[in-house]
């Protein structure tokens, strides 16, 4: 009976699409679930493309969601909360004033720096940049085009050959902005800091750093739409757009509810493995040059995490696992140092939420690159995937940190 009263009420107050393109009065609530009902309605409500988004996902009873809400689904929302006895909490009182403050960054940075967020073109000419002024170890590369026909591009920073490897992705979901904003810093520092720890990771590791991956998401989050997370590439059948290209690897897909099969979900896992362009782009370039890869690195927001395999199941562990822990407590620790900010590390699985077709777990599982990791960056929630650009630099600092300190690790136990 409350289902379908929850039912009614969207179809009640339902908005369309293109109204969803500014966020005034949106909110985002942090919703806890405490029962199976509790569980059934917000699955539903994470699936459904107008007036709802999901933020942050959820694994069962006893975990939270962060969900935001249209002014026009507040009354229905605030009515089904209350019906079902669920606790919230807001979070973000208005996403567009977030919006509003990020977009009036841009002029603040007047030429490339970590004061502002950029577009996918500007991070493509500072690219070119690098590669003009670092020539010497510095070189291109593409690992295919995007659905829209955009060339997905690369870097590859190598001083010399027979160095391990180390690959980067960034931005694979649109709106996490501070991921390519903190991985071009990372960029920087790599080859300008005369730090001893980044000079030797600059000479004696080979760097494979995509800054942008979802590149057709990233340009519509700019341009269309903020709060875009997925791909562009239509849906037959739907009038819903995109899957989301980390529940699109060809490992566990579509397994334990780690990815859901309604395409106008956030974690649409795609009509099937490597239907999107861009996860089958990535695997066959990696699957090229998986020989020189030892570490596999995939760069979110938000939430403060560090997580590595499995992401499929919230009880199986890698053999690998005692050693997987060790590397991710001495990134967390590193992490903390400059400000105190906390990250919790675990695998996927078992300390965030199940999550099956990623990334990170078809290199562990795939392609036998067993140290794999994800970093889910600043915050909590209380700003979100629209992180102001005070955070750019800060957030990057720590992320430096935490790579070093996996390193060191990681070659400590001879994954280097």
């Amino acid at each position: 009976m409350k289902l379908f009263i929850l039912i009614s009420a969207l179809a009640v107050f339902g908005v369309s699409w293109a109204e969803q393109l500014r966020y005034d009065n949106h909110t985002v609530y942090k919703v806890l679930i405490e029962n199976e009902n509790q569980l059934t309605i917000v699955k539903h409500l994470s699936t459904l493309p107008n007036g709802y988004n999901l933020w942050k996902p959820f694994h069962g009873v006893g975990s939270d969601a962060h969900i935001m809400v249209s002014p026009k689904m507040k009354s229905a929302f605030d009515s089904l909360m209350k019906l079902n006895d669920f606790g919230t909490e807001v979070l973000i009182e208005n996403v567009q004033s977030l919006i509003d403050e990020e977009s009036s960054s841009y002029k603040r940075d007047a030429t490339f720096g970590w004061t502002s967020y950029h577009s996918l073109d500007t991070i493509y000419d500072w690219i070119d940049d690098i590669i003009a002024e670092y020539s010497n170890i510095v070189t291109p590369f593409v690992i295919g085009k995007s659905y829209e026909g955009r060339e997905i591009r690369g870097i590859k920073i190598s001083s010399k050959d027979g160095n391990p490897g180390i690959f980067i992705e960034t931005n694979v979901h649109a709106r996490e902005w501070i991921t390519s904003a903190t991985v071009t810093y990372f960029i920087n520092q790599l080859l300008t800091s005369d730090r001893a720890e980044l000079k030797n990771m600059r000479e004696n590791i080979d760097w494979y750093i995509i800054p942008v991956y979802n590149v057709d998401g990233f340009v519509y989050s700019h341009e269309k739409d903020r709060m875009w997370r997925k791909s562009r590439q239509p849906v037959s059948g739907s009038n819903c757009m995109g899957a989301d290209i980390n529940r699109n690897f060809d490992s566990h897909w579509m397994e334990n509810g780690g990815a859901l099969s309604d395409p106008c979900a956030e974690t649409f896992g795609g009509p099937k493995p490597f239907s999107e362009p861009e996860a089958q782009a990535l695997a066959d370039f990696v699957t090229n040059i998986q020989d020189k890869i030892n570490i596999y690195l995939s760069f979110h927001s938000y939430g403060q995490y560090l997580l590595c395999p499995y992401g499929h199941s919230a009880t199986e562990l890698p053999t690998n696992y005692a050693d997987l822990l060790e590397i991710g407590k001495a990134a967390a620790d590193a992490i903390s140092r400059p400000y105190g900010t906390k990250f919790t590390y675990g695998s996927t699985g078992s300390v965030l939420y199940v999550a099956s077709g990623t990334s990170v777990d078809w290199m562990f599982n795939e392609r036998n690159i067993k140290v794999g990791w994800t970093f889910e960056f600043r915050d909590k929630g209380r700003y979100g995937f629209v992180l102001p650009a005070t955070h750019i630099k800060p957030n990057a600092e720590e992320a430096v940190e935490g790579v070093i300190a996996l390193v060191e690790k990681s070659s400590a136990l001879g994954y280097l």
